[in-house]
């Protein structure tokens, strides 16, 4: 049988034979100059080298020159590349070497099948890439294939083991569908016309989308500012004046939450922690419990109580806030968290929406102070924070405003992200169209795809 000789004493129509995929196997039909081959007919594949991190801090990193090593951190999800990451191999005639215009796909743990670059220079890259170094196609006929559902289906049926990988064996069988060289450009072409198209469009919903913090930041700045009600004011003449004060004049029960060990294991009290300081509201949904019920009632919250994270390695967590809701049972809340509890002068719900603003964030990033990487910001600096308070009919007002403005910008952020949604669709379904030579570039008058694959053949 021709499949048991060696690649050497095999004739060309037997390793035709071996490259085609036969009929019954083929995914799905093609033009009649289209054949369905194994990826390893076109693509010389293999993987990179795994350094080890001591090595690497010692001989590589930092080094004036030779080639940049990739490491499958340094693909984006957008596929673009980081060079500059500060690795370099000057000895790389010791590794593996990906040639300029190679795409590189992770293919083991999480981020396996998903992430892939195209490089632009020649680079040296890690265990965890593999290269799809061009036999005879065009290299990015083959990156946008890597990008296709064709591929995808086999790759995720090819997964196995605990990190979820699939071997370079596995991807030496997976099927593609090749046609000639001059039409493989063509596809090329179309699929970046029409991609460059998709880029544009997608590029103004994420401007858009981005535009939406600060459309409403503009208006929680009218809001803490009266200029939100000058209108409801003009018509409520009897309504007193806004009051200048600081949250020490108005709020009570700064203190610290308990400092005791919390385990998901344990049984006792649930204690809420930074993870539970939500977008405004305490979040449930990741608690751990004290190893016993709570004796200590000042590290106990209570409905429209207000915690606010006091020390955190990110400062912009550090002076965030949430409010307390209506509770079922007991909880705590710990060391890294203050309590605060708001006199009859403020609504709590107001008091969130102003400290979790960029007026009160300005304030506390000027008093926070850093040590060990770690920001802190302690009950007597919070206590001087600057604010202005109208009266609590004009706080409901106010409340209102913003919560239908909120509700709104949400509304339209979901319609955005459904349209960032289908334009990937719409890439998913020009790719689909681009291997199935249904993109309207393909010339049936033009020769089989066959006589490009002989010369690949004959030549490897």
């Amino acid at each position: 049988m021709a499949r048991g000789k060696k690649k050497e004493e095999l004739t060309l129509e037997e390793k035709l034979e071996q490259a085609l995929v036969p009929v019954e196997e083929q995914p799905y039909e093609v033009p009649e100059n289209w054949c369905w081959v194994k990826l390893s007919t076109i693509s010389e594949i293999y993987t990179g080298n795994s350094i080890n991190e001591r090595i690497k801090r010692e001989k590589y990193l930092h080094q004036p020159e030779g080639l940049n090593f990739i490491a499958t951190k340094d693909i984006e999800f957008d596929n673009s590349i980081i060079y500059n990451n500060g690795v370099k191999i000057s000895d790389y005639d010791r590794f593996k070497v990906a040639p300029e215009n190679t795409s590189l796909l992770c293919i083991e743990g999480g981020s396996a099948g998903r992430k892939l670059g195209f490089t632009r220079e020649k680079v040296c890259f890690g265990n965890k890439l593999c290269a799809f170094v061009s036999k005879g196609c065009v290299s990015k006929y083959i990156y946008y294939y890597l990008q296709s559902d064709v591929f995808s289906i086999q790759f995720t049926n090819r997964r196995h083991g605990l990190i979820g990988g699939v071997s370079v064996k596995d991807l030496s069988d997976f099927f593609v569908p090749i046609t000639t060289m001059k039409e493989q450009q063509r596809v090329v072409e179309r699929i970046e016309g029409l991609f460059a198209k998709l880029d544009e469009a997608k590029e103004k919903v994420q401007d858009v989308i981005a535009s939406i913090d600060d459309n409403v930041e503009a208006l929680l700045y009218k809001a803490f500012t009266g200029q939100l009600t000058n209108d409801w004011r003009n018509s409520n003449i009897e309504i007193e004046k806004w009051e200048n004060t600081t949250l020490s004049e108005i709020v009570s029960g700064l203190k610290y939450g308990s400092s005791e060990k919390s385990n998901y294991e344990y049984k006792g009290t649930p204690i809420l922690r930074i993870p539970n300081i939500g977008d405004g509201i305490v979040d449930f949904s990741d608690l751990k419990y004290m190893s016993e019920e709570l004796k200590n009632s000042s590290h106990e919250v209570f409905e429209d109580d207000i915690l606010i994270i006091r020390s955190n390695g990110s400062r912009d967590l550090v002076g965030k806030c949430a409010l307390v809701p209506k509770l079922q049972e007991r909880y705590a809340y710990a060391s890294f968290l203050i309590r605060m509890k708001v006199t009859e002068k403020v609504l709590p719900e107001y008091l969130v929406r102003f400290i979790n603003s960029s007026m009160a964030r300005a304030q506390m990033f000027d008093k926070a102070k850093s040590s060990s990487g770690i920001h802190n910001i302690n009950s007597k600096e919070l206590g001087t924070i600057k604010i202005c308070i109208p009266s609590i009919e004009e706080q409901k007002q106010i409340l209102v405003c913003i919560q239908e403005f909120v509700n709104k910008e949400k509304r339209v952020q979901e319609i955005l992200e459904e349209m960032l949604a289908s334009i990937d669709r719409i890439k998913k379904f020009i790719l689909a169209k681009a291997f199935r030579g249904e993109l309207g570039t393909n010339n049936p008058e033009e020769e089989s795809s066959i006589e490009l694959l002989k010369i690949i053949l004959v030549e490897t």
